[in-house]
């Protein structure tokens, strides 16, 4: 029986700018995450992302900024990858989806699919701009939605109601390049993927997967009992890729058809590094002993439930399909939606600035919008990072080095055997560490914070009940605080997916080495796995708390004041 090799995606980012909280709590962070405890759990693990960066939204951002198109994407995705570095996303590769890589694929599927039947010319009415000289599709234009009636709504989805949505769909459109409201519908030729001959097999593959989160699976049904339409795979635009065929010179394929590919070319981009080392193939065709999780937040989820799917069975080649779809709910800040135009809400780039990226790695999955959607406040951030991270974790580590340190000196102290303290700690441990492993496996993530929290809190416990500091009996002490140290290094491996950055010190300053990192065993063995003598440093808090009581509410206004958005700012 071959074992099994974990593929991990998670929804490629706009071009178009650093993404905010809500858009790294429900995609990026938890993929690596979930990828940093597979490969803990000695899995072989493939973590890919890229930058989306086709269609309008990078040639709107690109005239905005005042780049070429081209130039901008590859500035934003340097951008990003570095923030999400700074995040310590561990991505295996991160790659763009104008690489040729993924034209090639693109193309490829494009081919298979007309090969097959799937596609289909037509021509249809677009919305054309005299003033402009140009079709306007997707999001170059703005109008209001025929179905929830935000006024609002882009060319090609509603980013309130979630429809996906054609331009010819509005309601008093208007062009979102110079605001004309002078505009006609002229004919043109477009590609369109015939996604009503698969409805039936795609609802079958979906009903497959009885164990999807039911926010997923009541979204992909919601989308097939409204009828699965047929959808145009090309656009009026420059910026993508060329399809290249006859008749289709002038266009490129629609950034929803060729961006989910991109995984696939992201993997060939990653290959291509080392060709000898690396089989892109063997992650994606006839890649049965292949898991492939995808995580995303819900308003991409009927992209990856129903269209994507539909490209890949449609293409009539053993592609892999995913096995699990991880969806979120909204982060909300204060109630209400980011907005990059009106600057509401916190962005990566700001936040990392800000404060240490394992605070927000914590606190976002400790309220992750798994289920519902969430709201950020500064009030709830600031006091689950002061009472989980600083008064919880790193609170233990702390008491224990600097007790170890003052009454034993700088090495793990020798002396005293192991009681009925030590024994009933074995037991929570061991209880703690099986909840946290079936939640990360299960990959609900709001219930593994809080198994990490009581694994923490054990910590705590046994301290305070030991109270090594009173204790007379110097090999007790001893004991205590060597089964203490044990533990921190227990939950320096243990908490190492969540707060990756805070873990790493911790085991430097316990001196462990690669071998002396591996995923926990029993307690039992794992308390006393340091032996006496070896050294260890007293370095600084771990987690220092966000202001203290008297300043932290005025740190609160600030915060709100800074990211509460500006109205004239739309």
């Amino acid at each position: 029986m071959r074992t099994v090799r974990y593929l991990i995606t998670s929804a490629l980012p706009y071009i178009n700018g650093v993404k905010h909280l809500g858009n790294l709590v429900g995609s990026q962070l938890p993929a690596d995450v979930y990828a940093r405890y597979l490969r803990q759990r000695g899995h072989e693990v493939l973590c890919i992302c890229a930058t989306d960066e086709h269609g309008t939204p990078a040639e709107l951002a690109a005239a905005e900024a005042g780049l070429d198109v081209a130039e901008y994407c590859a500035q934003q995705h340097r951008i990003q990858r570095e923030v999400g570095e700074r995040f310590g996303l561990s991505w295996d590769h991160f790659g763009r989806s104008s690489s040729p890589q993924n034209a090639e694929l693109t193309r490829h599927f494009a081919e298979r699919l007309r090969d097959n039947g799937m596609l289909e010319e037509r021509v249809t009415e677009q919305i054309y701009s005299p003033e402009d000289g140009r079709f306007l599709p997707d999001r170059y234009i703005i109008g209001t939605c025929p179905y929830c009636g935000y006024p609002r709504a882009r060319g090609d989805q509603c980013e309130n109601c979630t429809r996906l949505l054609e331009p010819t769909l509005l309601i008093e459109p208007r062009s979102a390049i110079s605001g004309s409201t002078n505009l006609e519908r002229r004919k043109t030729k477009h590609l369109f993927l015939r996604q009503s001959l698969m409805a039936d097999r795609i609802r079958e593959w979906i009903d497959s997967h009885d164990d999807w989160p039911i926010l997923v699976t009541s979204i992909a049904h919601n989308w097939l009992s409204v009828g699965l339409e047929d959808r145009s795979i090309t656009r009026d635009l420059k910026w993508g890729v060329p399809v290249g065929w006859p008749g289709f010179e002038d266009k490129v394929f629609y950034v929803w058809f060729d961006a989910p590919i991109e995984y696939i070319g992201a993997t060939k981009e990653w290959s291509d590094v080392d060709p000898s080392g690396r089989d892109w193939r063997s992650w994606w065709y006839e890649a049965d002993d292949v898991r492939y999780v995808q995580f995303m937040g819900k308003d991409n989820v009927p992209f990856h439930s129903i269209n994507f799917p539909v490209t890949i069975m449609g293409s009539g080649e053993p592609w892999k399909l995913t096995d699990y779809i991880k969806g979120f709910s909204w982060l909300t800040y204060y109630g209400g939606k980011y907005s990059t135009s009106q600057h509401r809400g916190v962005f990566m780039d700001d936040a990392v600035e800000l404060l240490p990226a394992d605070y927000w790695r914590y606190a976002l999955l400790a309220n992750a919008p798994e289920s519902d959607d969430s709201d950020f406040t500064w009030e709830s951030f600031a006091f689950t990072v002061n009472k989980d991270l600083a008064g919880i974790f790193g609170n233990f580590v702390t008491r224990t080095l600097k007790l170890s340190q003052k009454r034993f000196g700088a090495a793990i102290p020798s002396g005293g055997a192991p009681g009925h303290a030590e024994v009933e700690l074995e037991r929570n441990i061991d209880g703690a560490l099986s909840r946290f492993a079936t939640e990360m496996e299960a990959m609900r993530f709001r219930p593994a914070a809080f198994a990490l929290r009581t694994l923490w809190t054990h910590g705590n416990q046994y301290l305070d009940r030991c109270a090594p500091w009173n204790e007379p009996d110097d090999t007790r002490a001893a004991c205590v605080l060597r089964t203490a140290i044990n533990l921190a290094r227990v939950e320096a491996i243990v908490s190492a997916s969540f707060v990756p950055f805070a873990c790493e010190r911790l085991a430097g300053d316990l001196g462990l080495a690669a071998e002396e990192r591996q995923w926990p065993g029993p307690a039992a063995g794992e308390l006393s796995r340091l032996q006496p003598g070896r050294g260890i440093t007293v370095g600084d808090a771990l987690f220092p708390r966000i202001g203290d009581r008297s300043s932290l509410g005025a740190w609160v206004s600030e915060m709100e004041a800074r990211f509460g958005g500006r109205e004239d700012a739309a």
